[in-house]
């Protein structure tokens, strides 16, 4: 067999399996369906991996003409975004197991959500552009069950609203694909660019519209000013699995899209210098402020999370929109810290909000007395968010800013570093005060204690935690947001090579 054919593995098999979990009569039993879900789970991963150590493969679907071939192939950014998506992907995953225990609506959410992974797996795999569009709308289509799951009102609404943002950036980025069609040699994802240079000078002004529109449709996937607004209405919605999906990798999925549309479309040199850049970078760095800004405002703690994934994303468009290799190799290392680092945010959030009722940040005083696995894992997370040193948010954040500074460009080679600081504090202001009042909560534990809000324990008062089935995420995912950053030589080396190519 052609190994190339592996490609199709860790697309249809799970797209498969999660059919059979929306429609088979024998998994209705929810002890069967854990079973199903994590076979399917583990061996989708475990192809995932073999893929990834048989280098460049390419894989030929279909045609719809001469020129619009749709085809799997793998490069170094696939790999990367593959390794991460399954990664994070199991994690939630087993989460869900033990989170969704007892509801109805399981088979329902594992169908879809084994659905969605077969699609962002696609995503990863894309060969040329208009590949990657089909999968990209699929994706939106199949993700919205996720967050409108429980089927409140609330959830309803941010389903809607979603869709409404998504379908919206899509169509901005059919726009320009338009135009990339007419002036391109070819729709393949190649190093650099595939402009026909004669004919892009001669149509600069519509290409580079074309390549504005084309990037600002994927940003409102990636959360960007002024198309941020679903972020902090679907994320709370959402089943806490969900969220940290959407938060951790299906807004990744837009920062893919960008890095093809830039790098590997229209190319860095005919973008450098532009109105374009100038107009991205500044959107980027108002975003990075503005999330930051209302997450420190915000009280209830999902929400406060999904303000954070607003920022912090930025951060990453930012690093891609300076069109340097250092900042580059600083974004797609961030891309990766922080898929881990949020989805463990938000199954800490999740873990919270399941075994105590409570949603917002001043209800949590005293949990970590209760929680206290659960605490420490949030307070890793958090405190690699924050960018503290050895961490993994540290190493990219330091590429982001020397590659702000080494750009030469008058304004964003100081204002880039002096916003990701700033942020970087209101980062601190609104993750660390949960670790500070969880563990040492003072005397409103007594008065809490008094009023009847403390946390639940048992019959005896014991700890409240989080089962197994919680915890191992947790803490695998706390462990890589600390531990890469300890070990990121190799990841240095590897994406500063892709950086390389690129620019």
């Amino acid at each position: 067999m052609d190994r190339s054919a592996l490609l199709l593995f860790p697309i249809w098999f799970p797209a498969a399996a999660g059919l059979g979990a929306l429609l088979l009569p024998a998994l209705r039993k929810e002890r069967a369906l854990v079973r199903y879900v994590g076979t399917a789970l583990a061996l989708t991963a475990l192809s995932v991996v073999l893929i990834a150590f048989q280098g460049d493969l390419s894989f030929p679907l279909f045609s719809l003409t001469s020129r619009l071939p749709v085809f799997f192939r793998q490069d170094s950014v696939g790999r990367m975004f593959g390794l991460t998506v399954t990664a994070v992907w199991t994690a939630a995953g087993v989460f869900a197991f033990s989170y969704l225990e007892g509801r109805a609506e399981n088979r329902r959410f594992f169908g879809f959500y084994l659905l969605v992974y077969a699609a962002v797996n696609a995503l990863a795999y894309a060969g040329n552009l208009i590949t990657f569009y089909f999968f990209y709308e699929m994706m939106t289509l199949l993700s919205m069950p996720l967050v409108l799951h429980d089927r409140t009102k609330e959830a309803i609404l941010a389903g809607l609203k979603y869709l409404f943002y998504s379908l919206f950036g899509a169509y901005l980025a059919l726009f320009g694909l338009f135009f990339v069609y007419r002036f391109a040699n070819t729709l393949t994802f190649t190093a650099k660019g595939v402009l026909d240079m004669g004919l892009a000078e001669d149509n600069r002004g519509i290409l580079l519209a074309a390549a504005f529109c084309m990037i600002l449709g994927f940003s409102v996937k990636a959360g960007m000013f002024p198309f941020h607004g679903w972020l902090p209405t679907a994320h709370p919605a959402a089943p806490a699995p969900a969220s940290a999906v959407l938060s951790g990798l299906i807004v990744k999925c837009g920062v893919l899209g960008i890095i093809r549309v830039i790098y590997y479309i229209f190319g860095a040199g005919f973008l450098r210098g532009t109105w374009v850049q100038t107009a991205l970078l500044s959107l980027s760095l108002l975003t990075v402020f503005l999330g930051s800004m209302l997450a420190y405002l915000e009280g209830g703690l999902k929400k406060r999370l999904a303000y954070s994934t607003v920022s912090q994303v930025s951060y990453i468009l930012f690093g891609l929109f300076l069109l340097e290799p250092a900042a580059l190799t600083g974004a797609l290392m961030h891309t990766v810290f922080h898929a881990f680092i949020k989805s463990g945010l938000f199954l800490c959030a999740g873990a919270f909000i399941v075994r105590t009722g409570k949603q917002r940040v001043q209800e949590l005083r005293g949990v970590g007395g209760r929680m206290p696995v659960t605490l420490w894992c949030f307070t890793l997370c958090a405190l690699a968010l924050v960018g503290i040193p050895p961490a993994s948010g540290f190493i990219s954040k330091w590429y982001l800013c020397m590659g702000s500074l080494r750009t030469g460009l008058p304004l964003f080679s100081w204002l880039g570093p002096v916003v990701l600081l700033v942020s970087a504090l209101l980062t601190a202001g609104y993750l660390l005060p949960v670790t500070a009042r969880g563990f040492f909560p003072g005397e409103d534990a007594a008065e809490d204690a008094r009023a009847g809000t403390a946390f639940p324990g048992d019959a005896a008062g014991n700890a409240a935690e989080a089962d197994r089935r919680m915890l191992i995420p947790l803490i695998v995912l706390a462990a890589l947001a600390v531990l890469l950053g300890l070990v990121s030589g190799p990841l240095i080396r590897s994406f500063s090579a892709v950086a390389g190519q690129l620019i």
